[in-house]
């Protein structure tokens, strides 16, 4: 059992954000969604992306805004799930900077390669400089860059 869940503050857009969410994880689903009346406006909900539960209420404004304090970082095995999280996250949201990202909902997400995490632990500080540094420029991460810039600095 999960025991702790993390959960969402929407102003009254907890259901499109579900179904977007489920539809971009490949392991994930709606769970139990509690209506304000038969058929009425979704008060709260839960759904699963990966194993991980997640609850929502539909709050209204007063503290619907995210911000960067809190953000969902996803570990991406390669350059390919970079690329899928980072465009069907970041549509209709915005881009921001080391692979930071704010979805249509403003949730913040930070889409990582496992190469990166290799690349700031190599044993040659001169290559894990260079590949931070080179994060440092980028928007969405690319792997092929950042070995690049690692291999400048050192070859390995």
């Amino acid at each position: 059992m999960q025991a702790i869940t993390p959960c969402l503050w929407f102003d009254d857009n907890l259901e499109e954000a579900m179904e977007l969410y489920v539809k971009i994880f490949p392991d994930a689903a709606i769970g139990t969604v509690i209506r304000t009346g038969e058929g009425g406006p979704v008060l709260s909900g839960d759904w699963t992306m990966n194993g991980q539960t997640f609850r929502g209420i539909n709050g209204g404004p007063m503290f619907a805004q995210f911000t960067e304090a809190i953000s969902f970082s996803i570990d991406c095995e390669d350059q390919d799930e970079v690329d899928y999280y980072w465009e069907n996250l970041a549509a209709g949201g915005e881009y921001s900077q080391c692979g930071w990202l704010k979805d249509r909902f403003g949730l913040s997400w930070q889409v990582v390669p496992r190469r990166l995490f290799e690349l700031h632990a190599d044993p040659n500080p001169a290559r894990a400089a260079a590949a931070m540094q080179a994060m440092m420029g980028m928007q969405k991460l690319v792997v092929a860059e950042l070995e690049a810039a690692a291999d400048a600095a050192a070859p390995a």
